[in-house]
């Protein structure tokens, strides 16, 4: 089972360059699954239900987010109906919608899809390296294939997680810094891993925003509002191959496409 993830879509731009360039990787890659996390498509705080249903339409098969899904409060109503827009398994119960999904694949099986939020420099939420044990036992009764999008800050946190449940999940990619990290590996027991798959937005910015307003916000410690800056842009996502009756990944690769 071949499964693409793309790293976080950011405003206009991002969805954009999803337009132009998804369809290219389809037939390139020709993945079974198509994951990407979608927290920052709306204007880059959150997403809509108007956007997830549009990038659904483009050929993504499931979206995870983090901590951002809440900003649009539309968003929570979408959240309780459309189980592909998962939100991470450990925030506290009560909250819309889930933090898994079981997708049946046209040709590959069925494959899980898990998504957790850390907690180092981020909100206290429950443990997630008890929820990633809870729930890859939950999920691997339906699927040996388990793949984690782990929103994170820690380069330390996404790397211990990923140790932690070698060989329990298929992959773990690590999300939300929005800067592709070059230490792609599978790890001994069969997971695939990377601490940040990267962002699909703009080049020429600060994590997906203004490079003026984030240096503004550094020289003078107070708030400035972030916007998304025009100009070139780049597609960054992970291709991992996974073996669908195991569930252990064979080979996972860093992918980069600049508009």
């Amino acid at each position: 089972m071949k499964v693409l993830f793309i790293g976080d879509i950011i405003g206009e731009p991002g969805r954009k360059m999803v337009r132009q360039r998804l369809r290219g990787l389809l037939e390139m890659y020709c993945p079974d699954l198509v994951i990407a996390n979608g927290e920052n498509a709306a204007g880059g705080f959150g997403i809509t239900p108007d956007i997830a249903d549009e990038l659904f339409f483009l050929g993504i098969d499931v979206l995870t987010s983090g901590n951002h899904v809440w900003d649009k409060k539309e968003i929570e109503p979408y959240l309780a109906k459309q189980d592909r827009l998962i939100r991470p398994a450990n925030y506290p119960e009560g909250n819309p919608g889930c933090g898994s999904v079981v997708i049946t694949t046209e040709k590959a099986g069925k494959a899980a899809v898990l998504n957790l939020e850390g907690r180092v420099f981020m909100s206290n939420l429950a443990d997630p390296f008890r929820v990633a044990e809870r729930e890859i036992e939950r999920l691997k009764k339906e699927t040996p294939v388990v793949i984690i999008d782990f929103h994170a800050e820690a380069t330390s946190e996404k790397i211990a997680l990923a140790w932690h449940i070698d060989g329990k999940a298929s992959a773990v990619i690590g999300t939300h810094t929005h800067v592709q990290t070059a230490d792609e590996r599978v790890l001994p027991g069969g997971t695939a891993f990377i601490t940040d798959a990267g962002m699909t937005g703009p080049t020429d910015s600060v994590i997906g925003v203004k490079k003026e307003q984030a240096i503004a916000r550094f020289l003078t410690q107070t708030p400035h509002r972030f916007e998304i800056p025009k100009g070139p842009v780049h597609l960054c996502a992970v291709v991992i191959d996974v073996d669908a009756k195991t569930g252990k990944a064979k080979s996972i690769e860093r992918i980069q496409v600049k508009s």
